[in-house]
Formats: structure tokens, C-alpha cells, sequence
């Protein structure tokens, strides 16, 4: 036999479904509160349904709450799932040693499941257990789909600015068992699950919260799915359970999933890797944030760019300052330059990386001391390229340079995370100097737009304000 998500993959392929129908015995919604009742329900779905759902998952408490008559139904209905689906037990198990043991040989021996969901907050060897046999798998809670899933889940740990859901991806995907480690991602959290799938990019995700908890279905698939289309087991019992026509529901539940699925895959992001996990970044850290702004100017904008706030995320800090480096690599010059006060942060950690000494022009004339315009070691005649966080008009970067050049610097190169597009690239290039971004803005509006980061209706506000 081979490894739990290979054979679900196989299932998957084969049906070309990513449903995962729930076996929920609700007693509400059967015709006396009896374990005979759940058994029958349950093969009425299971022999309905079947070729649709690419796994089915049977919710131990709903058969536990009839005591020993319970779980033996539970056995029974396990047994009914025809072979070759997978089974996934929903019981959130959680413990240690002989106890972990014992939980894992209740699920894959006595009860016949082939995967389970468990919590992970005890550790790795609270898991271990579980994967003994290399045949079973198991979906470790990672970020639940309740609304107080926050309350602990989002806590960030300390001087690692990564919240606690973070770390559990993280560690799952270092821990280098693919084929039979998976995770729990609400789709209600669609932004976390794409920092989820990030963190781990081939683990499978387990999707729960689409149709009674709100979740929205394209949004989840975009965020979860892998390159390949593959990876995201979308969960649903009640709106199947409950519908005049079960098997009507489950096909055009797998429908839809499979279009949404196509749209995601079929338009890739702009942006792969270290720099989409940047672009998104920004928006989830509030530094591009989408609303109702008065500028400088006394304009009205629908986007407003803030990246002093970069200094306050170190994690993203860094992201951006490796993606200034393979820009500063292809350019001659000898120190960096960067402008206050924005550009301080991301010059210091540029720095940092790619070994370059830093000077940055003051932004006000220093009455004292030395009363230096340029702060840092230089020498007359050298090269500097000016770094700087945003390029809008250029009007910033010419009073930079004049005073670097007053000093006896040469200036080629100005190189910003983003360039706005609103007429500085022209300006420089005017005056004979070369602008370079990691970012433009229509770039990031594109990609926010793709992976569904940013409602369409903001985007295409953002867009009307460039053109007007």
C-alpha cells in the first residue's frame, strides 16, 4: 500500500473531485435520536454520493453520544465506504504516549479510518503515533475556521513576530513528511490560509467553513490550492445532508469546486515565491492599505502606501530587503545612500545583507558638532546609488542627490521598493539618472487582483485614480 495522500491523490485524480463529504448525523436532522438512525442516514449519503466525493468524513462525536452502540455504528459505517476513498476521521485527538497510541490503534484498527484529525499543540511526539504506519495519515489543526480561532491561534510568539497557526505550518513542513502530514485550514480565513500554504507548499490542506460558516469557496481555492491544482480537500456535510437531493447537491458542489479550481490555476499570480509572499505581505501588514485617504496634496485616493510601517515587521523588513538585492547587483557604485526616513530601515537591512556601507543625506542641516549634511563614512568621487522606499513625482530623490552631489558623490542609480508610476521614472530619466523598482504599482495591482488578496471593486478604484 502506499502513503495516505498519494492515495488520496489517486482518488482525487480519478474522480476529479476535491470534495470531502461530512458524515454528521445531526439528531435534528434524523427521524428518531437513535444510533440505528445515524447508520441509516449515513448509507443513504454514502451509496447517493459516492461518486462524488473524493474522501468522506465521518464526525466521531456525533456517533460517540450513543455510547459502545455508537461506535460501533461508527465502525459500520466506515466499513460501508467503498474502497479506494479515503476515510478521514474527524475526532481532534490530542495527547501523548501510551495515550497517543491508543487513540491512533481506536482509528486506523478498530474503527478502520485511513487519516484523522488531531492537535498538534503537544508536539511532535503527541503525532508520532499516528504515523507509525506509513499507510494513515492525519490533518493537524492549524487555523480552525470558529470564530475565536484567534484567541489562541493568532497569538505571535515572541521575538519571532510569527503567530502560533505560523509555526505549526512551518514546523509541519520542516518535519519532511508529506506523505502523511496535512493541515486544518478554515476557509473562513482565506488570507491565513494563504500565509498557511506559503509556510507549506505541498502539505494537503483541509478546508472546513464553506456553505453553513461562511466560508466563500473561490476565495479558499485561490488561497489554498497548490501550483498544481491539487493539495485542498474542500469539506461539506450539512449543505449536502440537508438538500432535497443529496447527490444532486454533491455533483454541483464538486462543480463548482472544479471551476473555481480552474480559474485559480489557469491565471497564475504576477509574482512566484519569496516576492508574491513580499506583495502579499504588504497588504497584510498594513502597509498598503485600501479605503478613502486625503494626501499631501489634498487629493482623495483609494489606496494609501505606508512603508515606514516595515520597520515594525522584521520578518517583512528583511523579505524586502533581499528583493532590493538582485536590482543593486546588476549597478556600479560603492556605498548605498539612503533617504530619510522611510528608506533608513531598508537601507540598514540591505546593508545588513549584501555587505554594502550606508550614508544617508540629512533632511535637515545639523546646527551642531559637525554640522554634516551626509552622515557615514565617504570619500569625494565615489559612486552612490540612493535608496528609497517609493518613487511618486521624483521631487524627493532631486533634493537627495543635489546634496549628495554637493558633497562630492556621484549619483547614477535611485532604486525604491515600489514605483508608483506618477511621472518619477520620467523625471529622472530626464535629468540623466536611472530609476529602478522591485515593484510598479499596476504590477501589484495585477497580483492582488489574481490571488484574490484585494477585492476587485479596490483594485479597479486604485486603477480609475492612476488614469484620472
Amino acid at each position: 500500500m502506499t502513503d495516505f495522500f498519494s492515495r488520496l491523490e489517486d482518488r482525487v485524480r480519478a474522480v476529479d473531485s476535491l470534495l470531502c463529504v461530512g458524515l454528521d448525523p445531526h439528531p435534528g436532522d434524523l427521524p428518531e435520536d437513535s444510533a440505528q438512525a445515524a447508520y441509516e442516514f449515513c448509507l443513504r449519503l454514502i451509496e447517493t454520493i459516492a461518486r462524488s466525493a473524493a474522501a468522506f468524513k465521518p464526525n466521531a462525536a456525533f456517533f460517540e453520544a450513543y455510547g459502545g452502540e455508537g461506535i460501533e455504528v461508527l465502525r459500520k459505517v466506515i466499513a460501508a465506504i467503498p474502497d479506494g476513498i479515503p476515510v478521514i476521521l474527524d475526532a481532534k485527538r490530542g495527547d501523548i504516549a501510551s495515550t497517543a497510541e491508543a487513540y491512533a490503534r481506536a482509528a486506523f484498527k478498530a474503527l478502520g479510518a485511513d487519516a484523522i484529525t488531531i492537535s498538534p499543540y503537544l508536539g511532535r511526539d503527541s503525532v508520532e503515533p499516528f504515523l507509525k504506519d506509513p499507510e494513515n495519515g492525519v490533518f493537524l489543526l492549524c487555523k480552525t475556521s470558529n470564530p475565536s480561532a484567534s484567541d489562541f491561534q493568532d497569538q505571535v510568539i515572541a521575538g519571532t513576530g510569527e503567530t502560533l497557526f505560523e509555526r505549526v505550518a512551518r514546523t509541519v513542513d520542516a518535519w519532511e513528511m508529506p506523505g502523511q502530514v496535512g493541515l486544518v485550514v478554515g476557509a473562513t480565513y482565506p488570507e491565513e490560509m494563504r500565509r498557511v500554504r506559503r509556510l507549506a507548499p505541498q502539505n494537503w490542506i483541509l478546508a472546513p467553513g464553506v456553505g453553513a460558516q461562511g466560508g466563500d469557496l473561490e476565495a479558499a481555492l485561490r488561497a489554498g490550492l497548490r501550483e498544481d491544482g491539487m493539495g485542498l480537500l474542500v469539506p461539506v456535510s450539512r449543505g449536502i445532508s440537508r438538500a432535497a437531493d443529496p447527490s444532486v447537491a454533491a455533483e454541483e458542489m464538486r462543480i463548482a469546486i472544479n471551476f473555481g479550481r480552474e480559474k485559480s490555476v489557469s491565471t497564475p499570480s504576477t509574482f512566484t515565491g519569496s516576492t508574491a509572499d513580499l506583495a502579499d505581505g504588504l497588504v497584510e501588514t498594513g502597509c498598503v492599505k485600501f479605503g478613502r485617504f486625503t494626501l499631501k496634496s489634498g487629493l482623495q485616493s483609494p489606496i494609501y502606501i505606508d512603508l515606514r510601517r516595515l520597520a515594525s515587521s522584521p520578518r517583512l523588513l528583511g523579505k524586502a530587503a533581499v528583493a532590493y538585492l538582485p536590482l543593486l547587483r546588476n549597478l556600479c557604485f560603492v556605498r548605498l545612500a539612503a533617504l530619510p526616513y522611510a528608506a533608513l530601515p531598508i537601507g540598514t537591512a540591505i546593508s545588513l545583507n549584501g555587505g554594502w556601507p550606508m550614508i544617508y543625506p540629512r533632511k535637515e542641516s545639523k546646527t551642531y558638532g559637525t554640522k554634516a549634511e551626509i552622515e557615514g563614512e565617504y570619500y569625494q568621487g565615489e559612486r552612490v546609488v540612493v535608496i528609497d522606499d517609493l518613487a511618486t513625482t521624483g521631487g524627493s530623490k532631486f533634493e537627495a542627490i543635489e546634496k549628495l552631489t554637493l558633497a562630492g558623490l556621484e549619483v547614477q542609480d535611485v532604486v525604491v521598493l515600489i514605483d508608483r508610476e506618477s511621472g518619477a521614472r520620467e523625471a529622472l530619466e530626464d535629468k540623466g539618472y536611472r530609476l529602478h523598482a522591485v515593484f510598479t504599482l499596476t504590477g501589484l495591482l495585477e497580483h492582488w487582483e489574481q490571488t484574490g488578496l484585494v477585492e476587485r471593486e479596490r483594485i479597479e478604484a486604485v486603477r480609475e485614480f492612476l488614469r484620472s
